[in-house]
């Protein structure tokens, strides 16, 4: 008896924990945001479903370019989905409009990877000694909204790839708006893409140090001119970047499909995060949010990362400094070089400013 009773006392803790995933940590928007809309506008069947986020619009007074800025596309990696957040509470637009969806898939953002043993949450402290709570979700879409995936993914290209990918929203581009829970928020967001006349898409990501392309402009071949250019532009900032053209023949990828399937220039970020590689110990809010490591320090000094990394880690203040950098040089670039589509943002945080805190440009909740 007392053995069942202890049974259902873990059983229903674990249960409470599980879905306390299920609740959004709020963003807080900042005066720049003019109207709030839910993805599901851009594809009617996700509404009302963990598929539908919000899409933060930030519209110029003047006409200018359309930019999507997509975070949380995987959402075990919380550089990207931060970077996002800091665009939406901070930044006004002059020209031209801002599309930013920072928890572009929601579901993946409402549980963890199994037997990865990642912290549910994380937080950062502001400088009113408050903190912002944010989710370390999953890779994938959580299997209550999408079970069982296939043995083989037939990918809407023909390509064969492995059935867990269909789990994987930077697999499943351009989407199918009748196919898996992970397809429709593809496709979503393609439509999204189309219908509102997109001329730049940037999809921001973090990548194991031990990984080749890492902090990276992967670009589709059409925005090689653009990758180009922003890539000088940082490195006379001091900021070194690589650039990786997007394989022809590696389907799914937002930086592959969108470009195939739209007239939008598109680049995916990638930059170094070590609670995402498989060298790391354990996996701890504080791996997350500082990023120090005993272990890739050794693999660093055997030579065997991509990434730079000393006994100081690999922040998120700088990976996330490292993304709104790179977003804003990558605007200046494209302003230079269409000057009749200008994008125009004020109000960007400085490299240095969120490298110093990155608390420090994300807004108290009341």
């Amino acid at each position: 008896m007392a053995f069942t009773a202890s049974v259902a006392v873990v059983v229903i803790l674990s249960a409470f924990s599980f879905t306390a995933m299920w609740e959004d940590p709020p963003i807080i928007p900042g005066s720049g945001v003019t109207e709030i809309k839910m993805l599901s506008e851009w594809l009617p069947s996700i509404e009302g479903t963990m598929l539908d986020t919000e899409v933060y619009i930030i519209r110029g007074a003047e006409e200018g370019g359309r930019f999507l800025l997509l975070g949380g596309t995987h959402p075990n990696e919380p550089g990207g989905t931060l970077a996002a957040v800091v665009f939406v509470e901070n930044v006004s637009a002059l020209s031209g409009t801002v599309y930013v969806i920072p928890r572009s898939n929601h579901s993946a953002f409402t549980h963890n990877d199994a037997m990865e043993g990642a912290p549910q949450f994380f937080s950062i402290e502001l400088p009113d000694g408050s903190e912002r709570v944010f989710r370390f979700g999953s890779r994938r879409t959580n299997p209550i909204a999408q079970w069982p995936d296939p043995t083989i993914y037939l990918h809407p290209t023909g390509a064969t790839l492995g059935g867990g990918e269909v789990s994987n929203l930077n697999r499943t581009f351009p989407g199918r708006e009748n196919g898996y829970s992970t397809e429709k928020v593809a496709a979503a967001i393609m439509n999204l893409v189309l219908e509102e006349d997109i001329d730049l898409v940037c999809d921001l990501h973090e990548s194991s140090p031990e990984y080749p392309v890492n902090n990276a402009i992967v670009f589709h071949q059409e925005a090689a001119e653009l990758a180009i250019m922003t890539q000088m532009m940082l490195e006379i900032e001091g900021i070194d970047i690589r650039l990786e053209e997007s394989p022809v023949n590696l389907r799914g990828l937002t930086h592959r499909e969108i470009g195939d399937n739209s007239d939008a220039y598109v680049v995916l970020l990638e930059v170094s995060n070590p609670s995402q590689g498989r060298l790391r110990g354990k996996t701890t809010e504080e791996l997350v949010t500082e990023g120090i490591d005993k272990y890739y320090l050794q693999a660093s000094k055997d030579g065997k990362l991509f990434a730079p990394y000393d006994e100081s880690g690999y922040p998120l203040d700088l990976r996330v400094a490292r993304h709104v950098a790179t977003i804003r040089v990558l605007l200046d670039s494209w302003n230079m070089m269409f000057p009749e589509r200008t994008i125009f943002l004020s109000d960007v945080p400085p490299y240095e400013g969120l490298v110093d805190g990155l608390g420090t440009y994300l807004n108290p909740v009341s």
